[in-house]
């Protein structure tokens, strides 16, 4: 197997069209094709299958493809870290975040990074937390933002902060709490929540278990922040979550949030980077500058109810 290879295949996948990729990568379409063939015989199954006009992925294409991104891309960063000017971080890093984090982190972090890491380009990817796991396990991406439910073990991570989980109500709703409500009150509205296992559904679930309390009154499971948003907004339910996904509601006052007392519902942020595929010196300078921003943003009261529990820069990467 090659790396040229590799590059064609993704070309190919690009663009549906073996014409068109062989344009793309400057070679031949019948050296494209050899190539292919070649690649195929290899590992034993069709890449693609061949329609009317153009080709698509068959399954084991699919299953292929992110092995064979995530190889360039650990290629591409080997050459940074090799050729890079001293003592400058350069290179390209893929920062997994996931929706209900994008409010308080994402453009304050693509801004520092500008500002101190001007070599660097940064792609920021909003998916569901169980959708980066995967992405980062392969190296499809360098470094997420995910929440400590106890199953990150095959990462390296660090906490960045703990934030708390309110109850999240339409303003004009009829049973919305003036003030702070129990958990067992705040199981029993009807709650719209994200569809398990992502984001805080299983902090809520285990917070109820461990209480010995029912679980909670999912009337829509919803894994879309702004769905989600728009469905409070439509009354039709309550949600538990940080503030930070709804601020602009909630300083407008569309939303209310209250406090979950005396039991406190807290989630915590970990940032996380695969144990098996070595950082890249870009992605060393984005976590510093991560953690940095984090404890600057909570300080300054730009992270609401957020708690600031990351103390070094580089607690992970480098060692």
């Amino acid at each position: 197997m090659e790396l040229r290879q590799l590059r064609y295949f993704l070309a190919i996948a690009e663009h549906g069209s073996l014409s068109k990729a062989a344009s793309s990568v400057y070679v031949a379409q019948s050296a494209l094709s050899h190539q292919l063939a070649q690649l195929e015989n290899e590992l034993g199954q069709p890449l693609f299958q061949r329609l009317p006009r153009g080709v698509e992925l068959t399954a084991a294409g699919r299953a292929f493809h992110p092995h064979a991104l995530s190889i360039l891309r650990q290629i591409e960063d080997a050459r940074h870290s090799v050729t890079q000017a001293e003592g400058e971080a350069v290179g390209k890093v893929i920062f997994g975040i996931p929706h209900s984090v994008s409010q308080a982190l994402a453009l304050p972090l693509l801004k520092a990074v500008r500002t101190s890491l001007p070599r660097v380009e940064l792609e920021l990817t909003e998916e569901l937390t169980g959708n980066l796991i995967p992405q980062l396990r392969t190296g499809l991406i360098h470094l997420a933002v995910l929440f400590d439910d106890g199953q990150l073990d095959e990462f390296r991570c660090h906490p960045l902060l703990e934030e708390t989980l309110l109850l999240i109500s339409p303003t004009e709703a009829p049973d919305a709490p003036s003030g702070p409500v129990s958990l067992r009150e705040a199981l029993r509205l009807p709650l719209i929540l994200p569809a398990p296992p992502h984001g805080v559904r299983p902090i809520i679930e285990a917070a109820a278990r461990i209480a010995g309390l029912t679980a909670p009154n999912v009337v829509a499971d919803i894994s879309s922040i702004s769905i989600l948003r728009t469905s409070l907004l439509a009354g039709l339910g309550h949600t538990l979550l940080p503030p930070m996904p709804m601020q602009q509601e909630l300083e407008r006052g569309a939303l209310r949030a209250v406090p979950i007392a005396p039991e406190r519902l807290t989630r915590r942020v970990m940032l996380c980077a695969s144990r098996h595929i070595p950082a890249s010196s870009a992605a060393q300078a984005v976590a510093s500058v991560t953690h940095k921003l984090v404890v600057q943003l909570c300080n300054e009261g730009n992270w609401r109810d957020g708690y600031p529990i990351a103390t070094e820069a580089r607690p992970f990467l480098d060692g």
